[in-house]
């Protein structure tokens, strides 16, 4: 489908004028990505009669008024006010208007779409046995240590003291999400956690007694503790120790990301940076304290922890149903996606240095989210069966 750039100049005349249709106004709200690389044009934007013939006179004037029409619409639009471009995704096709030129951009016919993921996980008795909770039926699954353990309506795990006499007995469960699932469980205090794509939470069925309440984590899971000021709850995951009494917080601690980082929305945390020294096997503990919207950062193999303030929105945007791509390079963009829609990444040529930004649904499909991705004019897809092949535009100039 070959799209002209009169047919895009009327697209956002008529939405800036207030006279596009729901469906073209979704159409136009979708497809609008922060790109950076970009700012230049802004200048040239003022510059266009188009802008002014509707009572703007400025880039910024424009932003503004595009953000007081959009705020309600999409989660695309908090980061408007920075773009430096306008996208537009239509069919297989994209367009890309810059007021000194246009330009189309033909993407990839996806033939072999992929679905996105969905509310699954494994669980793990004690006794090894394992329960796909994707097929299992709502209600009682499992009896262990004098805890009830049901599937909700809702897609979410519970655990529920119906004797105490054996609730004090310390039987280990795990629950994990493969590639392409989440899931919701409320452990055996009461403390709630959503644990994200290829992600595994190990604990004990009697988490509601002994000292304090110890848990491990892989992967990447949004926590909200039940206070319990007597015994703290402590996460264990790569490189580090994150210990509350009873807070909001997330943990991305994936194995094949470069930073552990911890972000906390609400209460307060203890970070512990710990490296193991292999000669000796002592443990070297760094600690740091943080408070409401900041996050720590701890690199790979290091015990220093960086605090800065934190974009807690972006922090736990999966878990809100987006993906958040704030200034991500191409890399770490595609790990977030090879997780969600389980596929593999490989990469051919040299991929240019840049940084993406913007919003995508978690509900879309793949083609539709590396089509958005694609209109930055700088890299390439192609879709393999399982495999996601990334290449540098050609056609980039």
């Amino acid at each position: 489908m070959e799209h002209s750039k009169q047919d895009l100049d009327r697209l956002i005349d008529k939405y800036l004028s207030g006279e596009a249709t729901s469906d073209e106004r979704n159409l136009l709200e979708q497809s609008y990505m922060k790109a950076s690389s970009r700012t230049p044009m802004k200048d040239d934007l003022s510059k266009d009669a188009r802008f002014n013939k509707i009572g703007v006179d400025s880039w910024e004037s424009l932003m503004e008024r595009i953000n007081r029409m959009g705020t309600k619409r999409s989660v695309l639009w908090p980061r408007i006010a920075a773009a430096a471009a306008i996208f537009l995704v239509v069919g297989v096709g994209v367009l890309l208007y810059r007021n000194q030129t246009s330009k189309v951009v033909q993407t990839s016919a996806y033939t072999n779409d992929v679905a996105p993921g969905s509310s699954g996980a494994t669980l793990t008795l004690a006794s090894g046995k394992r329960i796909v909770l994707s097929d299992a039926m709502n209600g009682e699954l499992a009896k262990e240590a004098g805890l009830s353990i049901t599937k909700t309506a809702d897609g979410q795990l519970v655990y529920e003291v119906k004797d105490q006499a054996k609730a004090d007995e310390n039987k280990i469960n795990t629950l994990s999400t493969a590639n392409g699932e989440t899931y919701h469980v409320r452990l055996p205090d009461g403390s709630l956690v959503a644990l994200n794509a290829a992600s595994s939470l190990t604990y004990a069925t009697s988490l509601n007694e002994g000292v304090d309440r110890r848990v491990k984590l892989v992967g990447e899971a949004y926590f909200e503790v039940f206070k319990d000021k007597k015994r703290p709850f402590i996460v264990e995951s790569k490189g580090q120790e994150v210990e509350v009494l009873g807070t909001h917080f997330n943990i991305n601690a994936y194995t094949n990301e470069p930073n552990i980082k911890t972000t906390l929305l609400e209460g307060s945390v203890r970070v512990t940076a710990l490296t193991k020294h292999q000669n000796t096997q002592a443990t070297t503990r760094n600690s740091q304290h943080l408070t409401p919207g900041q996050q720590s950062i701890i690199s790979n193999g290091s015990n220093t922890i960086k605090v800065e303030n934190a974009d807690t929105e972006e922090a736990i945007a999966w878990k809100n149903g987006y993906f958040n791509l704030n200034n991500e390079n191409i890399a770490g963009i595609m790990r977030k996606l090879s997780r969600w829609y389980d596929l593999e990444v490989e990469y051919r040529g040299k991929l240019p240095d840049v940084v993406l930004g913007g919003e995508i649904p978690r509900n879309t499909k793949l083609s539709q989210a590396l089509k958005i991705l694609e209109v930055s004019n700088n890299v390439h897809f192609i879709v393999e069966g399982k495999k996601i092949i990334v290449t540098p535009n050609v056609n980039n100039n």
